[in-house]
């Protein structure tokens, strides 16, 4: 394989000279720059990338570690986070931890070998001692480890709260929520708080059902919704904590027979893509998905240069009323 010192000997330049062309760094005449690159390309020279971030103590790679790939919400995100992480001279690395805390924690230790220079946390199932033994710049998303470390969340009180103001402002009388396993020390448990106190405020009878620890393993939707028809057929108001489980809710309906919205109404939370999909449209709280990836990534890039950032990231969430309600 060809070397820098090849590199340099072929194009007629130093070694220096090449150096500072690969880290661009230095003044470099653009003939000059163009001749190290073409000899590059000749001899086939691929930089040693781990080596150029020791010297520049900056490796221009994010890392990103998800509970699940598949799940619309995190696949939304990561496309926005890579994106704009790109346009501003960054790539990302991507760890799908499928919420296995052995798993994740071996992605940790992996973006450490390999120097990132941060890492967006959007899973969270290692205990809180793993996050701030970090090195790197780091934000989480929808989980707040401690008074240092940002986070970025949806307004998920305010979302909880809208939804089910709508499921009751629309005449419903008995209403269940599906949430994620509440054990989890999610910012997203505000959501089921929000439900159950619009619910108190009103009288209005309630029900909330939780999924088991792996809350993005959708094989479960579909049985707990099953049995939550069969147990409770009066049931005229559902509001799941994803649109991925709202999905399974308008499915399950049109299996026992319910219209839907005159007999069933529904609401998702996060307004991804498939929430126009499904027939009818999903109702739903939309999170800014986009403004969440952006401010990751700036987030980062603030703790790298030590500029001034805030740690607490509430995002406003907003109704999209469609044709479930």
């Amino acid at each position: 394989m060809a070397t820098i010192h090849d590199v340099a000997k072929l194009a007629n330049v130093s070694v220096t000279t090449v150096s500072r062309v690969l880290n661009n760094r230095g003044y470099i005449s653009e003939a000059t720059r163009a001749k190290v690159y073409k000899t590059m390309e000749e001899l086939h020279y691929q930089p040693n990338e781990i080596a150029r971030a020791l010297l520049r103590k900056q490796s221009n790679v994010i890392g990103l570690i998800i509970p699940s790939v598949s799940h619309p919400f995190f696949s939304e995100l990561a496309n926005h986070v890579e994106n704009y992480a790109y346009e501003l001279g960054y790539k990302m690395l991507l760890c799908n931890s499928e919420l296995d805390p052995l798993k994740e924690k071996e992605y940790i230790e992996m973006l450490k070998r390999n120097r990132v220079d941060g890492i967006i946390m959007g899973s969270h199932t290692l205990q809180v001692e793993e996050y701030k033994n970090l090195s790197s710049p780091i934000v989480t998303i929808d989980r707040q480890i401690n008074g240092d470390i940002p986070f970025i969340s949806s307004d998920n009180f305010a979302g909880g709260h809208l939804a089910a103001k709508l499921l009751v402002g629309k005449g419903c009388k008995k209403i269940a929520h599906i949430c994620g396993n509440l054990e989890l020390q999610l910012l997203a448990n505000q959501r089921t708080e929000a439900f159950r106190t619009v619910m108190e405020k009103h009288g209005v009878e309630h029900i909330i059902i939780q999924t088991d620890m792996n809350v993005f393993d959708q094989v479960q939707y579909e049985q707990i919704i099953y049995q939550l028809f069969k147990n409770h057929p009066d049931i005229d108001g559902l509001f799941a904590t994803s649109d991925i489980i709202a999905a399974f809710a308008v499915k399950e309906c049109a299996a026992a027979g319910k219209r839907i919205p005159e007999d069933v109404r529904i609401i998702g939370y996060d307004d991804v893509k498939a929430a126009r999909w499904i027939t009818p449209e999903l109702t739903t709280i939309k999170q800014p998905i986009l403004e969440i990836g952006k401010m990751a990534v700036d987030l980062i890039v603030k703790q790298m240069n030590e500029e001034f950032f805030e740690t607490e990231n509430i995002i406003p969430v907003s109704l999209v009323e469609r044709e479930t309600t």
